[in-house]
């Protein structure tokens, strides 16, 4: 009878407290919804479609669908719980940070990736060198032909073409080579949409130089990742102020490795997921030894890369 009792009092008990309205509180974000993208900068597309691939034969937790767009794009949607997952090559702003943490969330940054800038021009460019004071003096507005850099040269103005005006290529070429300041020249510096219409852009104007990231780069049919496409030029790039074969080099793995290559840039795994769902799984497998083996294959260098270098000899008999 007593127990019959208390279990008449606990249910009445419950009934008020639903009755007062005392439920729980609604998030103020769609986990679900979020959790079934992430947001990239568009210039990953080629790296990250096949960690995809891999990760979801793997495992089977659930969809994960790739939204490519613009660098500051995919972070504003993670800044607004579109996504819990971005890729880009910044990190988040303090204030980024501070802002998602007022929130009760807890950011990660996770770097997966180092990934050389790449400078391209036609094949019908006869000057494939370029020093980074030359390349930032292009970008600051300060040389607009090619005769400024090649005494030389029959090309005349510059072309500049970027991928896209809010990618991470401009955001690098901003931050790390102009100190913040602006891009200028514009009658001769534009953008396209994506970095294959770059490649494309480049390959038919014999004046211009296009920008973009060196994954766009490697010949599929090359397994050692030292053959770039054939269609364009990639320069190489000097340190010095006077750019010559001996001391520039073209974004290789073992050039990005060594620090030769001047034009280097972290790819970032963005995470503020609220649960260990799938895109939590996804951005760790990026730096877990079976996605580094991706990104290793991809041509760009792993995080954790431990290369081996060895020295041959090449006989032309």
């Amino acid at each position: 009878m007593t127990t019959f009792n208390r279990f008449v009092g606990l249910t009445l008990f419950l009934g008020l407290f639903l009755a007062c309205g005392n439920k729980p509180k609604s998030l103020p974000y769609d986990y679900e919804a979020a959790a079934a993208a992430f947001a990239s900068d568009e210039s990953f597309y080629p790296i990250l479609d096949e960690e995809l691939e891999v990760y979801q034969a793997l495992h089977a937790q659930g969809e994960l669908k790739p939204i490519y767009t613009d660098q500051e794009d995919a972070i504003k949607q993670l800044m607004e719980n579109k996504v819990w997952l971005a890729f880009a090559t910044r990190q988040l702003s303090q204030r980024e940070m501070d802002n998602l943490k007022a929130r009760s969330f807890i950011p990660r940054v996770i770097p997966i990736a180092y990934d050389g800038l790449a400078i391209i021009v036609n094949n019908a460019n006869p000057d494939t060198c370029i020093s980074v004071r030359d390349f930032r003096r292009i970008l600051s507005g300060e040389v607009t032909n090619w005769k400024e850099i090649y005494p030389n040269s029959k090309l005349g103005a510059i072309d500049v073409v970027f991928d896209n005006p809010k990618s991470s290529t401009v955001t690098y070429c901003v931050d790390s080579l102009l100190g913040g300041k602006p891009i200028q020249g514009t009658d001769n510096i534009g953008a396209v949409k994506k970095s294959a219409e770059v490649i494309d852009w480049v390959e038919r104007h014999e004046n211009a130089i296009g920008i973009i990231g060196s994954n766009w780069l490697n010949d599929k049919r090359d397994t050692t990742n030292v053959t770039f496409k054939k269609n364009i030029t990639v320069m190489k790039v000097s340190r010095l102020d006077s750019a010559t074969a001996h001391n520039s080099f073209k974004p290789y793995q073992y050039y990005l490795y060594n620090g030769s290559y001047p034009l280097i840039r972290t790819i970032y795994a963005l995470l503020n997921e609220p649960r260990s769902g799938v895109p939590t799984g996804f951005a760790h497998f990026c730096r877990l030894p079976k996605g580094q083996m991706i990104i290793f294959r991809s041509g760009l260098l792993p995080i954790q890369a431990g290369m081996e270098v060895r020295n041959i000899n090449v006989s032309k008999q």
